[in-house]
């Protein structure tokens, strides 16, 4: 999800495939005749008349829009690696599109989308918001879904949706895993732009961290680029020399800091993918997406045509609480220990009982009160945070 600020000026290159045709029929015996029969068919007209009403019902074309490489090892590709999961479980035309900026550009490719018969499309990329919104509104027989927006222009129109999943919730977990095998007390974070999402993953990664290592500090570098190699380069580098051992990210690709992390035997959180065989020794556990069961949700219901007021028909947001948050923990390296898998898994536990790693008192880096003792931060006020915790360094 990121939330990206800045466009991208790297050539479209597309990917169509096309997933088996798969249609079911089923044919059941009619049990009885009068009042039953009459309800049944009452009851099948006025759904197949409610689904007639969304031009995207019975929609056998879908369409996926990313913001960099399919093969990134992060964020785009864990989109990618869904959309083909997409294909094969139901069967739909998956147009693709990688290495779309965040510019008019979009609107090109949803346009050419549309043309080769697309009725839904996903606009992957926080940077598309404005892009996809405005589609949205030009082509109402087209259902847009927007990944990691937040539309606040009022209601919300009938053919338009936002997704995303809490990522603080399982970065947390990933920062208990990092200060349980930090021997310097100083972790590294390589992250984009300090944008609310970003703040609140570094933030929840300290905070993760300090539960077990209270002594834990977490050193940031800003990149300003969602996916530049050269710049994480120099991040990592100038993390390592301060003497961090444990590396993570927020970046769209991360191989980059975990090479470097390996090369200076140091171990890494990951996020967006699982990256594990980059580098098995070092390491951790991270955060994944898993975007295919939401996707294919969303779809589903689009198809039957009851999207339009459906949760969907929002500003949804999967949550550890609610079973559904398409983040989810990546599986733990051998650096970590049993017992520390325990304890993380334990509070992974109490996330998912309603419980927040945003929990009072925590103090700004600046030493402002961030959330007031015996409080407890909810969701649209994380959501807002613009400080770095007590225990962050900021570079300079």
């Amino acid at each position: 999800m990121d939330h990206r600020e800045h466009p991208r000026r790297t050539p479209t290159r597309w990917r169509f495939t096309v997933g088996a045709a798969a249609l079911a029929i089923t044919t059941a015996g009619v049990a009885g005749l009068g009042g039953m029969a009459a309800s049944a068919a009452v009851s099948a007209r006025s759904h197949a008349g409610r689904a007639a009403s969304e031009p995207w019902a019975h929609a056998k074309t879908v369409g996926f829009i990313m913001v960099g490489e399919e093969s990134d090892e992060g964020y785009n590709e864990a989109v990618y690696t869904a959309s083909l999961k997409v294909k094969k479980d139901l069967g739909v035309k998956t147009l693709l599109a990688a290495n779309v900026p965040e510019t008019q550009q979009v609107t090109t490719v949803m346009q050419q989308m549309v043309d080769q018969g697309a009725k839904i499309i996903f606009a992957t990329s926080y940077g598309y918001q404005s892009y996809a919104y405005a589609f949205a509104k030009s082509h109402p027989g087209v259902l847009v879904l927007h990944q990691g927006g937040t539309y606040t222009g009022g209601k919300f129109p009938p053919n338009l949706g936002t997704y995303f999943g809490e990522a603080y919730d399982p970065v947390s977990l990933g920062g208990m895993a990092a200060g349980a095998v930090t021997k310097t007390n100083k972790l590294g974070f390589v992250y984009a732009f300090p944008i609310p999402q970003t703040v609140d993953n570094v933030d929840a990664f300290e905070l993760g961290a300090q539960s077990v290592d209270p002594k834990a500090k977490t050193y940031t570098v800003a990149t300003s680029e969602w996916c530049d190699p050269l710049k994480q380069k120099s991040a990592a580098a100038a993390l390592l020399s301060q003497g961090a051992d444990v590396l993570t990210q927020h970046q769209d690709c991360q191989s980059t800091v975990i090479e470097a992390a390996k090369a200076a035997h140091a171990f890494v959180v990951g996020y967006h993918y699982d990256a594990e065989a980059l580098d098995p020794s070092g390491w951790l556990t991270g955060s994944v997406w898993n975007w295919a069961p939401l996707y294919e949700s969303i779809i589903k219901t689009a198809q039957a045509g009851t999207f339009t007021g459906s949760k969907y028909n929002a500003n949804f947001i999967g949550t550890f609480k609610s079973g559904d948050n398409p983040l989810t923990l990546a599986p733990f390296g051998p650096a970590v220990s049993k017992a520390m898998r325990a304890k993380i898994l334990a509070a992974e536990a109490k996330l998912k009982a309603g419980g927040t790693i945003f929990k009072g008192p925590i103090y700004c880096n600046n030493g402002k009160v961030l959330v007031p003792a015996g409080k407890t931060a909810t969701p649209a006020a994380i959501n807002q945070f613009t400080c770095f915790v007590k225990g962050v360094v900021a570079s300079s």
